[in-house]
């Protein structure tokens, strides 16, 4: 099944999340109200969501009650992508204006703390104190890895291993926890919740890996917003990462990447991504994305044959070759 027939045979279920969305962040403040919305509109994968109510499928399925996960999980990335957007100084997203941009970067954050209020207020209509445990936790875990790509902003000394561990916090953590929770909140058991948890992870950080590739290769139509984004404003992903190895280029690019650190405006990235494309870095981090799917696949192995072990499938693959 491909990815657009599960969202079919999904609709009215995802309808009633769409709904939720929507009433969850409207509001008798006006401006609070139209800039939540904005982001919103502009539609979205909507993976989280569809995530939790897979999980769901795992154990006593309620979607009154999971609707109660999926929609703050959804409005905590919501929230993310509000405040990334000031911080990333991005002009577009999904092919719209961001927040930031049509009102200012003020009513961005307070907008993006809103969107979390709100995403907290609805959790804490679950009775499982398991649930709000989990949730805080991976709350920190992921302003710890904003601020850690904060600080890296054009460290072209960084590791492997620290990119790893900041798209963990950053991005795999709430896929994770999309289908942990989905499955405590339908009672299924611990292993069958570890499990899920241990796919989410995986697809995350593949996930998050093909996210950064789409930005150095893709294009503007495809990404909705311009090519070279996170290296224009200092975010050194993995394909850059793996390129720096290549002697051929490492001193061309470096100096590139020291030439946009320094540009006032809005500098030219063409001859960086031109020399990221020369080397090797994204075929080694296209690598790296297929282990991390085929991880998540095997984590889920053991899960009964259930027709949402095989939409999990699906979507691992969708994450793998994606180009949106």
């Amino acid at each position: 099944m491909k990815l657009l027939d599960l969202y079919a045979k999904m609709k009215g279920e995802l309808n009633q999340i769409e709904q939720e969305l929507e009433r969850s962040v409207s509001d008798d403040h006006a401006l609070l109200r139209d800039a939540s919305t904005h982001l919103l509109k502009a539609g979205g994968k909507r993976l989280r969501p569809v995530i939790v109510l897979l999980a769901g499928k795992f154990g006593e399925y309620n979607l009154d009650l999971l609707k109660k996960v999926a929609v703050p999980l959804e409005l905590i990335h919501m929230a993310s992508l509000v405040h990334d957007d000031v911080i990333d100084d991005a002009e577009t997203r999904r092919g719209q204006l961001t927040v930031k941009s049509k009102w200012d970067n003020r009513i961005a954050m307070y907008t993006g703390d809103y969107i979390h209020g709100k995403a907290l207020s609805i959790a804490t209509q679950l009775p499982n104190p398991l649930i709000h445990q989990i949730l805080s936790k991976s709350l920190v875990q992921m302003c710890i890895g904003e601020m850690e790509q904060i600080r890296d902003f054009f460290n072209t000394e960084q590791s492997v291993r620290n990119y790893l561990l900041r798209i963990r916090r950053k991005t795999a953590l709430l896929i994770a926890i999309s289908c942990q929770l989905g499955a405590v909140a339908a009672n299924a058991d611990r292993v069958t919740a570890n499990r899920l948890y241990r796919y989410g992870y995986n697809v995350g950080m593949a996930f998050q890996i093909r996210d950064d590739l789409l930005d150095l290769y893709g294009t503007e139509k495809q990404i909705g917003k311009p090519p070279g984004s996170d290296i224009r404003q200092g975010n050194i992903t993995l394909p850059v990462i793996l390129a720096l190895r290549d002697t051929n280029i490492r001193g061309q690019l470096l100096q590139e990447i020291e030439a946009i650190r320094k540009a006032e405006g809005f500098p030219d990235t063409k001859r960086a991504i031109a020399l990221i494309r020369e080397s090797k870095g994204g075929n080694l981090a296209d690598e790296m994305a297929s282990r991390y799917i085929q991880k998540a696949l095997r984590a889920i192995e053991g899960l009964p044959d259930i027709a949402a072990k095989k939409n999990l499938i699906d979507i691992a693959h969708f994450v793998n070759k994606r180009n949106y």
